[in-house]
């Protein structure tokens, strides 16, 4: 610990400002959050800033699409921000724009620095080009077929088929696909950060190398990757980076480079440093505490850089950004703290998969936004590891650990002393096994949170809130109660037990503060206490000093609620899948009937796009409250998938287990309310007990394709 207060300058990765908020933002917000907060707890000195990432010509093209400017776009979804952020208690210092005058300044400095140290180069660029729109193209705006295995429609990067990366230019019958038009090859001057520059490469070499107060400054996965990159090992490569872009570009003009901007990539992290300097120049800083300037603020020895981020921008924060920085004279990182991504029940987040979690439904359907901080929480580490929100854990995580363990000591607690005690604090014990854990453990919890082992510091508080009820239960307060108004030894006894469960709810109070600001803060009303700090186990102190005698306490009020699992089936259905429901069988089965006129014509590509394949049914079930359906786990080939058919009316489990039937198996999945359906068993007929399952002919095995 140290004696005097660090001064950290952190950041979050900025949004993209095309569109809304999704769930992997509100993770890494989180996250952030909470050990912003913990910092501020222990006496730290936090400033936190956030922007929108406003460049670009994604959100050129969308705001022509639309009608209007890119800075009306940009205004748009930024007005939509604050709903999103203060839903999850997420509160950051400051939230500018890339698109502002502190951005435009900084990064034509920035670029006119690097270009002093001799980090830049014009080089002629082969691009394609579209004759309509009279723009160059970027590789998501072109397609067109694989020259590898010669699959249609393939974007400008890789195909999709084989994983064959390419150049755009390599494509056979290239198209633009933003006006279709044919596109046709042209140069442009481009701008390049020499990051292959010897002494460029030596720098990064040693700030991926080096250690903050003998702590390595990566973690060890991010060191490695980010060295494959600078070392090219393996695959990997590190090369020059792009840094411009040519009109019409929605982006920061280039100085003495009529026509050119910056490609956003590069304009973008300079927003941290924009939206810290905003935060500067408009007060915020002053009124928070920080008496110097900006340049003083970054130029101090004593203040810390911290970066929170995605592993999928590593490349970009680990290489190019601390380069950048040097070699423009500016403050380098201090850490870049990785995370993984979010998953549900195991799937990668998609909206078009139907596996996201919408932030707003979220909060739209009624869920407490503290639940979800709770279990992201519990799941966090330190390490670049994938998290993964499984509905049915969610419910009992967040049932049992915040109502059952620890909201459930006040609620217990609270009417007896309101009852026996004239609302207050009765003399401790002498010795209180839970109250003694929370001081044992104290520091523990304390560094759980300085190195993100946020999931290990909820584990050591649980452990004590089990403490806690297990002295409970061993007392049984309900039973003193009966006559402890009569009996002085009872009501002695309801007095030690009342106490030290309390008091060891203030602990976990403030332990778990950090991630349940609001929860924490209804808490400490009751309490009675003021807002919590760490200074409660300050060298000195002991279990007496922690709640005196004769402390009184607050109104109680209940505090959180129970998680409904109908809640969680709203959190997927959202209001538009709701209105186009469709029954049951359809949705994971597919019956032909010959009653059905044919369907239209389609061509040979059309069929490439479906993947049927011969499965295997390796179990069934019934679906209880479901009167179409069974639960099928099939055999694929290369996974195993779950498929709710509705043939229930046709089939028993132990009649169709071990068979062989086709399964569509690229059909998006659907969640339903009795778990997500991965693909669509095939079936012909009309109906009811006329349903037949298709099946292959002798010799087919699991994952063959049908074609």
């Amino acid at each position: 610990m140290t004696s005097s207060p660090r001064h950290l300058f952190v950041t979050t990765a900025l949004p993209y400002a095309n569109g809304p908020f999704h769930i992997g933002h509100i993770m890494e917000y989180i996250q952030a959050d909470i050990w912003v907060r913990f910092q501020r707890m222990v006496g730290n000195k936090v400033h936190w800033m956030g922007a929108d990432d406003a460049h670009g010509a994604p959100i050129m093209l969308k705001a022509e699409a639309e009608g209007i400017t890119p800075e009306q776009l940009v205004d748009r979804i930024a007005s939509d921000r604050p709903k999103y952020l203060n839903g999850f208690h997420i509160h950051f210092d400051n939230w500018h724009s890339t698109h502002s005058p502190e951005n435009t300044a900084l990064t034509q400095l920035i670029f006119r620095n690097l270009d002093a140290a001799g980090l830049v180069e014009k080089r002629p660029v082969e691009q394609f080009f579209d004759p309509v729109k009279n723009m160059f193209l970027a590789d998501r705006y072109v397609k067109g077929e694989c020259p590898n295995c010669h699959t249609q429609d393939q974007y400008g990067d890789a195909c999709e088929a084989c994983g064959k990366a390419y150049e755009p230019t390599d494509l056979i019958n290239p198209r633009s696909t933003l006006s279709g038009a044919t596109p046709v090859r042209r140069t442009s001057d481009h701008f390049f950060v020499k990051l292959s520059d010897p002494a460029c490469k030596q720098f990064m070499r040693e700030w991926l190398n080096a250690t903050v107060d003998g702590t390595p400054r990566l973690q060890p996965a991010v060191k490695n990757k980010a060295s494959e990159w600078l070392e090219g090992q393996g695959d990997q490569e590190l090369t020059d980076k792009d840094i411009s872009r040519d009109a019409p570009y929605f982006g920061i003009p280039i100085p003495d480079a009529p026509g050119k901007f910056f490609y956003v990539w590069f304009d973008a992290p300079i927003g941290y440093l924009a939206s810290l300097k905003n935060y500067f120049d408009s007060g915020k800083a002053r009124a928070n505490g920080e008496s110097r300037s900006y340049e003083e603020f970054l130029a101090a020895p004593d203040v810390e850089q911290i970066h929170f981020i995605g592993k999928d921008i590593i490349y970009f924060h680990t290489l190019l950004w601390p380069a950048m920085l040097k070699f423009a004279k500016q403050k380098v990182p201090n850490n870049v703290y990785v995370h993984g991504f979010i998953t549900v029940s195991g799937a990668k987040m998609s909206k078009s998969r139907g596996t996201g979690i919408s932030p707003l439904r979220y909060l739209e359907v009624g869920m407490n936004p503290e639940w979800f901080r709770y279990y992201i929480a519990a799941k966090l580490n330190a390490n670049v590891e994938d998290i993964d929100f499984n509905p049915e854990d969610f419910v009992a995580r967040v049932n049992s650990d915040l109502v059952g363990k620890y909201v459930n000591i006040a609620s217990r607690m609270a009417p007896f002393l309101a009852k026996f005690f004239d609302n207050r604090m009765p003399a401790l014990p002498a010795q209180t096994a839970a109250l003694s854990a929370a001081f044992e453990r104290a520091n523990e919890i304390r560094e759980s949170f300085e190195e993100r082992e946020f999931s290990r510091a909820i584990r050591l508080a649980m452990e004590i809130a089990d403490k806690v009820n297990a002295e409970v239960d061993q007392y049984k307060p309900w039973i003193l109660a009966k006559d402890a108004a009569s009996n002085a030894a009872n009501l002695q006894k309801l007095g030690e037990i009342c106490a030290s469960a309390i008091a060891t709810f203030k602990a976990l109070t403030l332990f778990l503060k950090p991630i349940l600001p609001a929860l924490a803060e209804q808490a400490e009303e009751y309490l009675n206490s003021g807002p919590l700090t760490w200074d409660l186990f300050a060298q000195g102190s002991t279990p007496a000093k922690f709640l005196p005698t004769g402390h009184a306490f607050g109104t109680f009020k209940p505090l959180i609620t129970r998680v409904d699992p109908k809640q969680l089936d709203a959190l997927f259905e959202s209001a538009n899948e709701a209105a186009k429901k469709q029954p049951e069988a359809p949705a994971s089965s597919q019956q032909a009937s010959s009653q059905q006129p044919p369907a239209g014509e389609i061509t040979v590509d059309d069929f490439a796009k479906i993947d049927i394949r011969v499965a295997k049914i390796l179990a069934a079930e019934f679906v209880e409250g479901a009167d179409k359906l069974l639960k099928l786990t099939v055999d694929i080939g290369d996974a195993q998938r779950t498929v709710f058919a509705g043939i229930r009316s046709a089939y028993t489990p132990d009649q169709i287990v071990g068979r062989l039937t086709l399964v569509l198996a690229n059909l998006k999945p659907r969640k339903m309310k009795f778990g997500t359906s991965e693909g669509m068993v095939l079936a012909a007929g009309p109906g009811g007990k006329d349903i037949f399952l298709l099946s292959p002919d002798a010799g087919a095995t699991p994952g063959m394709k049908v074609k």
